[in-house]
């Protein structure tokens, strides 16, 4: 999967922008699906909509933390794939440099024709928060940007 941040120096980053990459794997029939995000980000934003500790980095939280990603990305997060939502099922996440990765999957895929993201991730912590996707089929990639307060990419492949 590659870098995907660039950090100008330890505690901040130019821009604010989460990264989802979708795969259909056409073998399995299902979708691949992974959220990067920067943790500072994350993390403050967590704290405020949950109201709790957070501490993406510490493995004695881990299992918490596991619930409160999934809960919010589930929520800011939605696949319709050939006019049926597909139901995301959490893989768990990883810290990897300044991001967080987390890892979703979707069963009973069997092709994709015409798909709907909608992703308002961090939207309420920036108001210049920034969502990228990438979405791949068959190993054709369409990549979309969307500009909160902008959260629907449609692609058709």
């Amino acid at each position: 999967m590659g870098t995907l941040f660039t950090v100008s120096t330890p505690k901040q980053h130019p821009i604010f922008v989460s990264v989802t990459e979708i795969e259909h794997n056409a073998k399995e029939k299902t979708l691949e699906v992974s959220c990067k995000i920067f943790t500072d980000d994350f993390e403050k934003t967590l704290r405020t909509v949950y109201k709790t500790k957070i501490d993406l980095a510490d493995a004695n939280l881990k299992p918490a933390m596991d619930k409160l990603i999934n809960d919010y990305v589930q929520k800011h997060l939605k696949i319709n794939v050939d006019g049926k939502q597909v139901a995301l099922k959490y893989l768990g996440f990883e810290k990897i440099d300044e991001g967080i990765y987390s890892y979703y999957q979707a069963d009973n895929v069997t092709s994709v024709k015409n798909a709907v993201v909608t992703d308002d991730i961090l939207y309420e912590y920036k108001s210049e928060q920034i969502s990228l996707i990438h979405f791949i089929v068959n190993g054709d990639r369409k990549s979309t940007k969307l500009n909160n307060p902008e959260n629907r990419a449609v692609l058709s492949f």
